[in-house]
């Protein structure tokens, strides 16, 4: 905390005379110090003036922006002048600026660049989630659209014709904003929703593995992008996801002109604003098989996979948000004598909501290194990737929202007004338990990956491992551990093992995240401590006694 901000806050001067944080990646103490542990020197180097660059935004300038672009979102235009279906989709001028702010931060340059590419491969995940979580602290709609062009760069360089990679993945690693292709999925259809495996969209055979696609899109969001996947049925109704292949589409034919699609209409949604999300109506669409036929469900959920963790990422950040938004109010708001946070009432929930903060924070840090190694051939990584990163997705997003609608409280009637950020992130965060997959498909992805792959065993021996290192401490969390396997090896079979699986997999992240408290303490993170102190004694003991120095702590916010 600056001098001059610690003078305003002791003279409890007006809010005009308050400065909040001018930059986000200097000002956040817990990530500044996660980023700097666990990206190499070079990526060091590399990244961290671009992380300043795109905090400085993300504090200064993307507000505006993401109020405009929220408050003028997206509209169709279906016709031109003559009469002719055109299907264009006419943004907001801030639309297209945090687009361009997106572009320079890096996030997808120092993933998919060749030169970069190479020199950060052990690290891509870490080095383009960086610059795209503290983008997600000032804009909701834009990361829905900024994740489809990662997932879409992903199966293009793994699935793809080396003709298309050399044409299409220079449009997304572009430095030039008006260069880039953004990406798609179209996958929700009515007779499906979650149950992929009741889409009916057909694809029809033609010429040199391209087809044309009939049938309607339920739910296509991001949908003015330039490279759009897409399931579509190749075999029978009866063979579920075994019937499905994967598609490229792209807007615009080969040979000039436009791709026959029809935008029915663009979705009016609660949040997330400002990018597009319409129903689409495929009519003979051109698209490009990509994989063998029948193979589209397993090639897509590469694509799920990362935008799992994406949403994950963005919960973070949204959370991240709001509880700075009230803690900064907080700081320097005068009531009853003194200042908010000094009241015990007040310092006590900013001292919960720190600490579901941190569980939040290092799930999702721990799942991106996950998938890093998991890439670079760490089988074990990969077994734990599969298990952690629908687990992330499913806590993170719940614990957003409940922590972003008690960050509006303690600001009181202020916080609910649309002049400030805190309304625009309830909204947005309201998708999050939706998106690539609700919470209940998230447990039964839990379910699958225990029962196919190592990513509990390897889960609970890093658990192990961890709470041993705690000592005496962490005995009674070695014990429910020990309860918690006991009761999943005892599952009963049929339907009802999804009940009793959800239970035990909360309390699974419970104990998990825990752990990871406990792996990141040193020193220089006086938060991890204050963390594990209330975390132990919330679950060990019925009442803790919290201080207003531990809140200060646990938010690790320098303003």
């Amino acid at each position: 905390m600056s001098t001059s901000t610690k003078k305003c806050i002791e003279n409890r001067v007006l809010p005009s005379g308050f400065l909040p944080s001018q930059n986000f990646y200097e000002s956040d103490r817990m990530a500044a110090h996660y980023w700097k542990k666990y990206f190499s020197s070079q990526l060091n180097e590399y990244l961290t003036p671009k992380l300043k660059w795109i905090g400085e935004q993300a504090a200064q300038v993307m507000d505006a922006l993401s109020l405009a672009a929220d408050k003028y979102p997206p509209v169709l235009k279906r016709r031109n002048f003559y009469g002719e279906d055109i299907f264009e989709i006419e943004f907001h001028p801030a639309y297209w600026q945090l687009t361009g702010i997106a572009v320079r931060s890096e996030m997808f340059r120092v993933k998919w660049h060749p030169k970069l590419r190479a020199a950060f491969q052990k690290e891509r995940h870490l080095a383009g989630f960086a610059p795209y979580f503290l983008y997600a602290m000032a804009e909701g709609g834009l990361p829905c659209p900024l994740c489809m062009t990662d997932g879409a760069a992903r199966l293009i360089d793994r699935f793809c014709e080396e003709e298309d990679k050399q044409r299409l993945l220079p449009h997304v690693y572009t430095d030039k904003p008006a260069e880039l292709y953004t990406g798609a999925m179209f996958l929700t259809e009515k007779s499906g929703g979650s149950d992929v495996g009741a889409n009916l969209v057909e694809a029809t055979p033609g010429k040199d593995n391209y087809y044309r696609l009939n049938g309607e899109k339920w739910f296509c969001s991001n949908a003015n992008a330039q490279i759009i996947f897409a399931l579509a049925r190749t075999g029978a109704p009866s063979e579920g996801t075994r019937g499905l292949s994967l598609f490229l589409i792209e807007p615009q034919l080969p040979g000039g002109g436009r791709n026959p699609m029809e935008v029915v209409r663009l979705k009016d949604k609660l949040g997330v604003r400002s990018m597009a999300s319409a129903e689409i109506i495929m009519r003979d669409t051109l698209a490009k098989r990509i994989g063998k036929e029948g193979e589209g469900f397993k090639l897509m959920a590469e694509m799920v996979n990362l935008s799992r963790l994406y949403n994950a990422v963005a919960a973070t950040a949204f959370a991240r948000r709001a509880l700075v938004e009230a803690y900064q109010f907080a700081c320097y708001r005068s009531t009853f004598g003194k200042r908010l946070i000094e009241h015990p009432l007040a310092y006590d929930k900013f001292v919960e909501l720190g600490a579901r903060y941190q569980a939040v924070f290092y799930i999702t840090w721990r799942a991106i290194r996950a998938l890093d190694a998991a890439d670079n051939g760490n089988e074990s990584e990969a077994h734990l990737a599969r298990l952690l990163i629908p687990m992330a997705k499913r806590y993170t997003a719940l614990e957003a929202v409940y922590i972003i609608r008690e960050s509006m409280e303690m600001m009181g009637g202020i916080g609910y007004i649309e002049d400030g950020v805190m309304p625009k992130l309830m909204r947005d965060v309201l998708v999050l338990p939706i998106w690539e997959g609700a919470g209940n498909i998230m447990i039964l992805d839990m379910l699958r990956a225990a029962a196919k792959s190592n990513g509990l065993e390897v889960m609970v021996k890093e658990m192990t491992t961890a709470f041993r290192q705690e000592g005496e401490a962490a005995l009674p969390f070695l014990h429910q551990l020990d309860e918690l396997l006991k009761e999943m090896k005892d599952l009963p079979e049929g339907n009802e093992n999804q009940l009793v699986a959800k239970h035990l997999f909360e309390r699974l992240t419970q104990l998990y995240t825990l752990s990871l408290l406990i792996q990141e303490q040193s020193e220089a993170t006086p938060w991890l401590a204050a963390s594990w102190n209330y975390r132990h004694h919330a679950l060990t003991k019925p009442v803790a006694m919290p201080s207003v120095h531990d809140a200060h702590r646990l938010v690790a916010w320098d303003f």
